[in-house]
């Protein structure tokens, strides 16, 4: 078997691919290529698993006319050289996450006669999934939500492989130690996603310096851009971070305030957290606030909306769960109800039936 992925944008978009072609190196694969952006952050962490990537130039229809313009001249010349590198590869199928980077990939295997799939990870369609759903072979959601969105004769909703990445994933609390911790105390990871958020960061400082003497452990992850901004001093109970490996810390963590992003939603029902979402309201059809809202439903989550964040109201809830065992015990069950644990297999499976 001999696989295209077109993925990019957010390590959303970027681990599930991943996910997913590390699981199908046990099953019948034979050669794989990434084709995402050649300046984003694809471009690094693909290569950096062992993955051949080939990089694009292309950018995203937000904007003006003017950027509405040259991200359609991009992506038809992307077509053509998409082409030339189906061609040249001779994929048994084409496999899109999501993002503009799917839209050549996905049009030059359709117009090669090659089988497609794409994979949607939020619980509300975005702009380039909706285009191609009406092109390829079969849609794989992740939310029943996405049966909206999409064609239900050719849509399967199997979930995000991240799910079952997370649940196997052997928790060694002794970790802890790295970072500086404590290894017998409990650990509230705080994290806003792979880039940060500098609209959280501002809340996020000020409860850092006003708290004192926590009887757990606080790491925040900052991201890359607000690390040098982040201004807090740090104690034995809190530390701060640029980026962390998603999953394996997460599964060292009590309890997760994060974002709403689709495959973040997905690793914490599958590693069964009790979790505080903030979902971010700059992203498209509010899609964060909808994924969060999945878990409210179940109680798996206290929700919390940027507006109504103040470091106080953080504080309080982080205190309301983590000192309460047993709501943290019930929360968790309530995660793990939702969880598409075998996510991975299911889309492996529906892969095999695609391409016979």
């Amino acid at each position: 078997m001999r696989v295209v992925v077109a993925t990019g944008g957010t390590g959303g978009h970027i681990y599930p691919a991943i996910s997913l072609i590390d699981g199908l190196k046990e099953n019948g694969l034979e050669d794989v290529l990434f084709i995402g952006s050649n300046n984003r952050m694809e471009s690094l962490e693909i290569p950096k698993r062992g993955y051949k990537f080939k990089g694009l130039n292309v950018v995203g229809t937000n904007g003006g006319i003017t950027n509405k313009l040259k991200s359609i001249v991009l992506i038809i010349k992307s077509v053509f050289i998409c082409i030339n590198i189906l061609k040249e590869f001779n994929p048994n199928i084409v496999i899109g996450f999501g993002n503009y980077i799917s839209v050549p990939v996905i049009i030059a295997a359709k117009i090669l006669g090659i089988k497609t799939m794409i994979h949607e990870q939020n619980s509300v369609a975005g702009k380039a999934n909706k285009f191609l759903s009406k092109f390829v072979d079969v849609v794989v959601g992740s939310y029943e939500e996405n049966l909206k969105d999409f064609d239900k004769k050719k849509t399967k909703i199997l979930g995000n492989p991240r799910a079952s990445e997370a649940s196997s994933i052997v928790v060694d609390k002794s970790l802890k130690g790295n970072f500086g911790f404590d290894v017998n105390k409990k650990l509230v990871l705080i994290v806003m996603g792979s880039l940060g958020s500098s609209s959280v960061s501002e809340v996020l400082m000020d409860y850092a310096n006003k708290i004192k003497d926590k009887n757990y452990n606080i790491l925040i992850v900052t991201g890359e851009k607000q690390y040098d901004l982040f201004n807090i001093k740090e104690k034995d109970y809190i530390k701060k971070v640029k980026y962390i490996e998603g999953i394996q810390v997460m599964a060292l963590a009590d309890l997760v305030v994060t974002r709403a992003g689709a495959t973040t939603c997905a690793e914490v029902c599958a590693l069964k957290k009790p979790s505080i979402i903030i979902p971010s309201p700059y992203v498209p059809n509010n899609h964060q606030l909808i994924n969060g809202r999945t878990l409210q439903n179940v109680n798996a989550t206290i929700l919390i909306e940027e507006s109504n964040l103040n470091a106080e109201i953080l504080d309080e809830t982080i205190e309301k769960l983590i000192n309460d065992d047993e709501l943290m015990k019930c929360m968790s069950k309530n995660a793990e109800s939702i969880a598409k644990v075998n996510a991975r297999d299911d889309i492996i499976n529906l892969i095999k039936e695609v391409i016979i």
